[in-house]
């Protein structure tokens, strides 16, 4: 029997599972860690604890499995976007944390590209905007406010790219990963754009000059690294990808024309389509499939499942409490209570937007609102209402893609767990909702595309793998009711779009 490895390394913990060559998951491995927020809007990461995380759940996945390092025929890595990427030395050493996704320091160096280059020309050659949510911006802060450092700087690489290497000895960087890094690479042409990175005054040679396909072998395991992780020297690796974009591949989705979100501490909500679409708003790199001719168009929005959790910590002590004495799951009996609502929480609407929001609306300056309070609300109301905010949030992302959405949205995460959020995500949407029942999408696509990398398996093997629970269709009733909210959801950001803007100016002059 054959085995597969499939690592990702998250924003909150790296998971690793092992699969037989019949699509059978034999065992998982997670290792958690945090995020460095040394100030507001700060968020970064040292690569050494990616890898002890990579090292380690890989270890104890294979030693779970009880498979022979014989039998492992592949690996592969995906990661969280990166952001700038991790800057290394000469030597390929960190010479400092990498500042990923999350962070949103880089404002002043967004609006210089704005006013130096133009999000036009942004636009038309990547295919992506200038938000500083995009990898180069962070670059240029780099380069701007810590000169020491940029000048020992040689080398950017992604999350994944930077484990493979340590792996295996070999560089590269998959189409997906220098896609999702925005303002320097050429969507047309597939490629670093060299006009780009020379105006912003980015050296051509600070990018991976080895750009491959994610099921593509960059190399094979060290006898270091196969000592290290309970293998075996000369194992192939692929070169993965960014998790969200091999998590949708997990989903089941090899194919041109299919819309799949995931739901996590943030969300990923993608439309997989191999001609230009109407996508204003939305984040676009390379699919990890045919990434020469497939492209995953995505809105990612910055808080929905960090949303339900805030509320179950901060809202919900009395459940959390039961739960933890042996009683009802604290979000299951959120849910109970919340159930007894009605669709739009009696006029109660949320702007989820704690962080500030990303794709489509791209507002830093955004903030949390909970709009039409009155007395008669509950906390049952409230809780309904953070559900159906994430609900609103996917619908706005979903119709910036265009016509070509079908009737069919694959969704996975913890919604999947919720009878309750399945049902309001499909009547927000009007739309059928699909889940997996296995929940390990991004790991499930790294396993694939080992598979594929290593001929394993072929594609027609892998597209059986996914199992998925019943469809849950749209009410009616409800989702006449929520077309109302939808529109007065809208219409209260609209409204409040200058008033987020002096908020963040009162908060920044009081921090002076």
């Amino acid at each position: 029997m054959a085995y597969l490895i499939g690592t990702d390394i998250g924003t909150s913990g790296t998971k690793t599972i092992v699969m037989n060559e019949k699509g059978k998951l034999i065992s998982s491995d997670l290792v958690e860690y945090d995020v460095l927020t040394p100030k507001p809007l700060w968020a970064e990461q040292w690569p050494m604890v990616w890898m002890e995380a990579v090292r380690e759940s890989i270890r104890n996945a294979v030693k779970k499995s009880g498979c022979g390092p014989e039998e492992v025929t592949g690996i592969c890595i995906s990661g969280l976007y990166g952001g700038s990427g991790i800057p290394l030395d000469e030597e390929m050493r960190p010479v400092r944390p990498c500042l990923i996704w999350m962070d949103r320091r880089a404002s002043e160096e967004e609006a210089w590209v704005c006013s130096e280059i133009g999000k036009e020309t942004i636009q038309d050659i990547t295919h992506n905007g200038t938000d500083p949510y995009h990898g180069y911006t962070k670059i240029l802060w780099i380069k701007n406010h810590e000169p020491e450092n940029w000048e020992k700087i040689r080398l950017f690489l992604p999350p994944n790219a930077y484990a493979i290497y340590q792996l295996t000895g070999e560089v590269a960087i998959d189409y997906s990963s220098a896609g999702n890094i925005g303002g320097i690479f050429d969507a047309k042409r597939r490629c670093w754009s060299e006009e780009l990175m020379g105006r912003m005054g980015i050296p051509l040679s600070m990018m991976p000059q080895r750009i491959v396909q994610s099921s593509e072998i960059v190399g094979t395991l060290t006898e270091q690294a196969g000592a290290e992780l309970g293998l075996r020297e000369g194992i192939p690796v692929c070169a993965g990808g960014v998790d969200c974009v091999v998590a949708t591949l997990g989903l089941g989705v090899f194919s041109a024309g299919k819309y799949a979100a995931t739901i996590g501490t943030s969300m990923s909500a993608a439309f997989v389509h191999d001609r230009p679409i109407n996508g204003k708003g939305l984040i676009e790199m390379p699919y990890v499939l045919d990434a020469l001719h497939l492209t995953y168009s995505f809105g990612g929005a910055a808080t929905s499942g960090a949303l339900i959790k805030w509320f179950r910590d901060q809202l919900a002590g009395l459940e959390k409490e039961a739960e933890q004495k042996g009683g009802m799951n604290a979000y299951a009996a959120l849910d109970k209570e919340a159930e007894q609502v009605p669709a739009g929480s009696n006029g109660l609407i949320l702007l989820p937007y704690f962080m500030g929001e990303r794709s489509p609306l791209w507002n830093t300056h955004a903030r949390g609102v909970l709009f039409g309070l009155s007395l008669n609300h509950t906390k049952a109301h409230v809780y309904r209402a953070f559900l159906e905010a994430v609900a609103y949030s996917l619908r706005q992302t979903i119709e910036c893609a265009g016509d070509d959405v079908g009737d069919t949205i694959l969704l996975s995460g913890g919604v999947a767990k919720s009878p309750l959020w399945k049902q309001i995500f499909a009547d927000v949407l009007g739309k059928k909702i699909v889940c997996p029942t296995q929940d390990v999408e991004a790991n499930l696509g790294d396993v694939i595309l080992a598979g594929l990398g290593t001929g394993t398996i072929t594609a027609e093997e892998a597209q059986t793998w996914q199992s998925f629970h019943e469809p849950v269709c749209p009410q009616p009733e409800a989702q006449r009711a929520y077309d109302q909210y939808y529109a007065l959801y809208q219409s209260v950001y609209k409204s409040l779009l200058g008033d987020f803007e002096r908020l963040t100016g009162i908060e920044a002059a009081l921090r002076r």
